[in-house]
């Protein structure tokens, strides 16, 4: 079952990552299906820690961005309102050495009228969970 109130195309929401943190780490949003979003982020010189690993905040950024993408596309008026982050966990589970990619899948806990809760799964190449993370959202007045 189809949950987005917005139309949106993969195109569509990379172009509005322009000039961003997503833009600058490398996320590019891959697929939108009925329920959830995917998107990559490289494991470069720009989302590593200084072991060449995986820094933890560029995982957090990746299921944030996924997250807050997700929110926006459930809000019925964007004029109106707007989805803002409450509260992020993440449990790093696997490091994911520099060179490659890593692609997280966000999908809905709980998609309430004031109140949004995703999961996002991050994995690396091999398909090893390196991070899973939770993300509220508020869902408030524009102002």
């Amino acid at each position: 079952m189809k949950i987005w109130k917005q139309p949106a195309t993969v195109d569509g929401i990379n172009t509005l990552n322009a000039n961003t943190m997503g833009e600058t780490l490398g996320i590019e949003i891959t697929e939108i299906g009925d329920d959830y979003l995917v998107a990559t982020m490289p494991v470069n010189r720009h989302t590593v820690q200084p072991f060449r690993i995986l820094h933890g905040g560029a995982s957090v950024v990746l299921a944030e961005t996924l997250g807050s993408i997700a929110s926006t596309l459930c809000i019925e008026d964007l004029t109106v309102e707007t989805a803002v982050g409450l509260e992020i966990n993440a449990n790093h589970l696997k490091s994911v050495k520099e060179g490659g990619t890593v692609t997280g899948t966000c999908r809905p806990v709980r998609v309430g009228r004031s109140v949004h809760v995703w999961n996002i799964e991050i994995q690396d190449e091999k398909g090893n969970l390196s991070c899973i993370s939770r993300l509220t959202v508020s869902i408030v007045a524009r102002r």
